[in-house]
C-alpha cells in the first residue's frame, strides 16, 4: 500500500492510525500542503486524486480517496483489530462521533478555509485564529458533554480500546492545541487524548513523527 499524506494534516492523520492499528505496512508518499503553492494542486498528484486533497491510498489497482471512507475500507479488508464495535446500534454511535468531528468540526478549519479567509477575504490572522477556537470550542462542548454523559465512554470513546471515533478525536486535538485552544473545559476529550498518546500506533502516527515533518 501507499499513501499520500502531509504530516500535518488531520485526515492523513487519522489513517496513518488506521493503518498502525491493523498493522498494516504501506509506503509514505509526502505532498506538501504549502510548497509552492501546494503540491496537491500539481498535475502529478491530480491524476492520483482530482479533488487535490490528502489522504489518498493505493492498494493494489484501488485508489481511495476520503480518510474514514479509506477507513472503512481497511476494516472491511482487514477486520482484526475491530476498529468498530459488534452491534449496529454502537457502530452507528462510534461512526456518529467520527462524523461530527470529520464533517462539523474539521471542514470549517482545514487549510484551504483558513487560507481563503487570510488570502481573499484579507482576514487577519488574530480574526482567524478566532473563527477557528470558535468553531472547534462549539464542537467540543457538544463533544464533550456527549462523552461525559454516556456510559460507553471507556479510556477511549468507546470502551477501552481504539475505535474509529478515536481516529478522527486525537487528530482535531492536536490541531486544537496548536491553535491554542484551551483544552479545560473538555476534560474528557483530553483525558481520551492524553491515553491515546501513550498507545505506540498514536504515537508512531503523529505529525513529529512523520519523514516530512518540519
Amino acid at each position: 500500500m501507499k499513501l499520500y499524506s502531509y504530516f500535518r494534516s488531520s485526515a492523513s492523520y487519522r489513517v496513518r492510525i488506521a493503518l498502525n492499528l491493523k498493522g498494516l505496512p504501506y509506503e509514505y508518499a509526502a505532498v506538501h500542503l504549502l510548497r509552492g503553492g501546494g503540491e496537491q494542486l500539481a498535475p502529478d498528484y491530480r491524476r492520483v486524486c482530482p479533488d487535490g486533497i490528502v489522504p489518498s491510498l493505493v492498494d493494489g489497482d484501488a485508489v481511495l480517496q476520503q480518510s474514514l471512507a479509506i477507513i472503512e475500507y481497511l476494516e472491511e479488508t482487514h477486520p482484526n483489530p475491530p476498529l468498530l464495535p459488534s452491534t449496529p446500534v454502537d457502530r452507528a454511535y462510534v461512526r456518529a462521533i467520527a462524523l461530527q468531528i470529520a464533517c462539523e468540526i474539521h471542514p470549517l478549519n482545514n487549510l484551504r478555509v483558513l487560507k481563503y479567509l487570510k488570502h481573499q477575504l484579507s482576514v487577519a490572522d488574530e480574526a482567524k485564529d478566532a473563527w477557528y477556537q470558535h468553531w472547534v470550542k462549539n464542537g467540543f462542548g457538544v463533544l464533550e458533554s456527549t462523552l461525559a454523559g454516556d456510559p460507553r465512554t471507556g479510556k477511549f470513546v468507546y470502551g477501552d480500546t481504539p475505535t474509529m471515533a478515536d481516529l478522527a478525536l486525537v487528530p482535531q486535538v492536536f490541531n486544537a492545541q496548536r491553535f491554542n485552544v484551551d483544552m479545560q473545559p473538555y476534560p474528557t476529550i483530553q483525558r481520551i487524548y492524553d491515553e491515546a498518546m501513550r498507545h505506540d500506533a498514536f504515537v508512531r502516527a503523529a505529525p513529529a513523527a512523520q519523514p516530512d515533518a518540519e
